[in-house]
């Protein structure tokens, strides 16, 4: 006869006794946590009496700002634009900010799983870029064409970091494909191009395709600096995602594949149906980040020349009448970045949490 086990139920400690035993477990723990907690609640205090106590708000309030003991949100509410737009002209600046919404939508939308697709996703982001293109661009319906030298801000650096990620994820997917190939000179090939880019910094590349690239090609083939800086970008960013995506190739079963191809399929039924779809789902939290990364370093287009929203926000507190608020337009340029870079990071974990990936 079974002997009967009575059941028990666990016991969920309360939040305090987890606290204590997290923090006050012994009487050094329970100091530290008192001086790190002093010292963040002061520092909370300080930045929220410089930021809105002692702040001023409002447009022109520059003589306030130099009487003021805490931040001048003035200088941001004078100059957003030129954060924002850059040197686009002012009249036409309603083009720059329905482009940027255009682009948000589009990040905005590939969040929805219903364009979790092969055809649907990458016919969004090619629609969403096109609009944005041709909004900022002009030249049909009446709109005058505002040339990429104007172009400036915010909405420049959404372009650059959309066209990288068009760019560079197919070119991933190719050359992670083609360093598996059966073949060893293809295969080898691949590695050399893959670990050469990536042992380059990201700025040298930039400067060799802005600067070197036109003296050693011919003049039809240059094209404009900014569309060579993006293509240098772009094979930078394959590299690293194709390897990313090569290790979530690996991490497949190796069964798999040889049932596929005991069933008859092809190649690229394969690699499209098989494969990638799974490779991409044991890859998702590097390739968050790889895309993260991508976005904020948008911003060393600055040091070549480009009018991005790291340099609007220097040129926003350049001049004589508000140079001395440059902590205040850096706060500002860092929310923009904060804002972007934290939605992403945070769909990323939601992904994570939907997939879960990263648990076993």
């Amino acid at each position: 006869m079974q002997e009967l086990v009575p059941h028990t139920t666990a016991i969920r400690p309360s939040p305090f006794s987890s606290l204590r035993a997290r923090y006050f477990s012994t009487p050094l723990n329970g100091a530290v946590t008192l001086v790190c907690a002093t010292v963040a609640l002061w520092l909370l205090w300080s930045a929220f009496d410089w930021a809105v106590l002692h702040a001023v708000f409002g447009t022109g309030q520059r003589e306030a700002c130099l009487a003021a003991e805490g931040a001048c949100w003035s200088v941001v509410s004078s100059r957003w634009r030129i954060v924002l737009f850059g040197l686009y002209p002012f009249e036409e600046q309603w083009r720059s900010g329905l482009a940027c919404l255009v682009m948000g939508a589009v990040i905005a939308l590939s969040c929805a799983p219903w364009f979790w697709n092969a055809r649907r996703l990458p016919l969004l982001w090619v629609t969403g870029f096109a609009t944005f293109y041709l909004l900022m661009r002009g030249g049909f319906f009446g709109l005058p064409v505002v040339t990429e030298q104007n172009w400036g801000g915010l909405s420049l650096t959404l372009f650059i970091f959309a066209a990288v990620c068009i760019l560079g994820m197919p070119l991933a997917i190719c050359f992670a494909l083609l360093r598996r190939s059966k073949l060893p000179w293809i295969a080898r090939t691949m590695a050399l191009v893959i670990d050469t880019i990536r042992s380059l910094p990201l700025l040298s590349i930039m400067f060799t395709f802005a600067i070197v690239l036109p003296f050693v090609l011919p003049g039809w083939l240059t094209g404009d600096k900014l569309y060579r800086v993006i293509v240098g970008y772009a094979l930078f960013f394959a590299c690293y995602q194709a390897e990313i995506i090569r290790g979530g190739i690996q991490a497949l079963p190796a069964g798999q594949e040889e049932a596929a191809m005991a069933l008859g399929l092809g190649y690229w039924h394969r690699v499209g149906y098989i494969v990638l779809p799974q490779a991409f789902k044991n890859a998702l939290p590097p390739t968050i980040n790889q895309v993260v990364i991508t976005f904020k370093e948008t911003s060393l287009v600055t040091i070549i020349g480009f009018f991005d929203v790291m340099a609007s926000g220097r040129a926003a507190s350049g001049t004589a009448e508000w140079n001395f608020a440059v902590i205040e337009i850096y706060v500002f340029v860092a929310l923009i970045f904060f804002v972007f870079v934290f939605s992403l990071s945070r769909y990323g974990a939601y992904l994570e949490r939907r997939l879960d990936v990263g648990r076993r």
